[in-house]
């Protein structure tokens, strides 16, 4: 299903959380591991990027060679080679510029099903404060302007907690939801996982709904799900329908009270004309959850999973 899994470190002094969980993925579906790491440039003149950057040891800043990036290479080798060398297939790649481009970059390249990314990626570098949105500005550039599922994850998990047995899949009924829908059966029929679909209901905190209209408006929802999902004969599945004020502390709250091992969640919540948006709920659960939460963006990421 996952032949080809690309995940980005910006991270040289250990092989951080992003790396080891992608390559547990990896050996589930005896796929290949391609493992970036992107230098920075740390100014751009009017001919294009110089290839200046900071030095990953000192700070200082200094010019990327070739025996520079070498270093940087033999660097990440040597700090993952615990966990990456035993199992063998996979490779580490260095790139120069914007990391959100070049990360999509590569992903065409290799040709990756699946882009698998720590939650805060783009970090002010003197200060090394989150910048932007919650998810960090890299991770909702890739969101947004990849067709492959990236798989967000801010922690080291077990590696059962990998096999993905129960899977949340969060519904608003949206076009993007309807493909994270599909993603999440072609995972279930692949890991034999049991689906919990969630629909939220938005209470305004005033009280916008009778006790009689939220009963209306909570049959009617049952109604549209049914409809929506059409999970496949076969797979185990229920469905769940929540209200209240927030959705991503709902959303996090019922995946904790279920001990799910991943939420799939449609990226384009909202729509503009003919731009996207990521939905506010997405860049919080993906930020603040115990679990990886898939994203998906586009139809083409389920043409990129084999079945």
């Amino acid at each position: 299903m996952f032949e080809r899994i690309l995940t980005a470190t910006d991270m040289l002094d250990a092989c951080d959380a992003a790396v080891v969980n992608a390559l547990e993925i990896a050996k589930q579906n005896k796929g290949r591991l391609f493992v970036l790491h992107v230098l920075e440039p740390t100014y751009f003149n009017e001919c294009g990027p110089v290839e200046s950057i900071r030095d990953f040891k000192t700070g200082e800043e200094t010019v990327a060679t070739k025996e520079y990036k070498e270093k940087v290479k033999e660097e990440l080798d040597n700090k993952c080679e615990g966990a990456l060398k035993p199992y063998g297939n996979y490779q580490i790649d260095l790139a120069y510029g914007k990391p959100s481009i070049e990360i999509r970059r590569w992903a065409r390249k290799f040709g990756a099903n699946l882009i698998v990314l720590g939650p805060h990626a783009g970090k002010i570098e003197e200060e090394k404060e989150l910048i932007g949105i919650p998810i960090g500005n890299t991770v909702e550039d890739v969101i947004m302007h990849t067709t492959t599922p990236v798989m967000i994850v801010g922690r080291f998990l077990p590696k059962e907690r990998l096999n993905f047995k129960k899977i949340m899949v969060c519904i608003d009924f949206s076009r993007s939801c309807k493909y994270a829908c599909e993603f999440a059966a072609k995972l279930a029929q692949r890991y034999g996982s049991k689906l919990f679909l969630f629909h939220m209901i938005t209470l305004h905190p005033s009280g916008k709904y009778t006790q009689t209209e939220l009963e209306k408006e909570i049959t009617t929802a049952k109604e549209k799900l049914l409809e929506f999902c059409r999970v496949p004969e076969g797979i185990d599945h229920e469905y769940i329908i929540r209200e209240a004020t927030l959705p991503h502390l709902e959303i996090l709250k019922y995946a904790s009270e279920t001990d799910v091992d991943l939420i799939v969640m449609g990226s384009h919540t909202r729509e503009k004309g003919e731009k996207w948006y990521v939905g506010s709920a997405v860049e919080m659960v993906s930020a603040e959850c115990f679990c990886p939460v898939a994203v998906i963006t586009h139809p083409d990421a389920l043409l990129k999973m084999k079945s």
